[in-house]
């Protein structure tokens, strides 16, 4: 067995890893019942998907110079997927778009009642509103 046939399996087997990550994404964001549970299925396997497809495409390539840009495009995936999800989930949150039965924990809930008290609070009496 040749090294090209080698490299050819691997990046078949990178290929074919990366697809069946960003299909199990896609079924977890149509089956899932709510959005917390859909946006872990968004961001998880996403991240490791788009991994494994640079990886194919640098296997395919075979070429040194290419690694630095498919590095870089991984690493802002990585960086910018985990703050997407949490500015969805802050915005589902506050409009309350999520399903309180099925939250084990809701930390949340006792910030968010206090902030909601002290912004409805009128001010005090003799005191500039700005």
């Amino acid at each position: 067995m040749s090294a090209d046939a080698v490299i050819d399996a691997l990046t078949a087997a990178a290929l074919l890893g990366g697809a069946l990550m960003s299909l199990g994404a896609a079924i977890g964001l149509l089956r899932f019942p709510d959005l917390m549970s859909r946006m872990h299925a968004a961001t998880k396997p996403q991240v490791l998907g788009l991994f494994l497809m640079l990886a194919a495409v640098g296997l395919s390539l075979r070429a040194w110079s290419l690694v630095p840009v498919l590095v870089v495009a991984w690493l802002f995936q990585l960086l910018t997927v985990p703050v997407s999800a949490h500015m969805v989930g802050r915005a589902g949150y506050r409009t309350k778009h999520r399903r309180p039965e099925l939250l084990s924990a809701d930390e949340l809930d006792d910030v968010v009642a206090a902030v909601v008290e002290d912004a409805t609070d009128p001010p005090p009496s003799g005191t500039d509103p700005q």
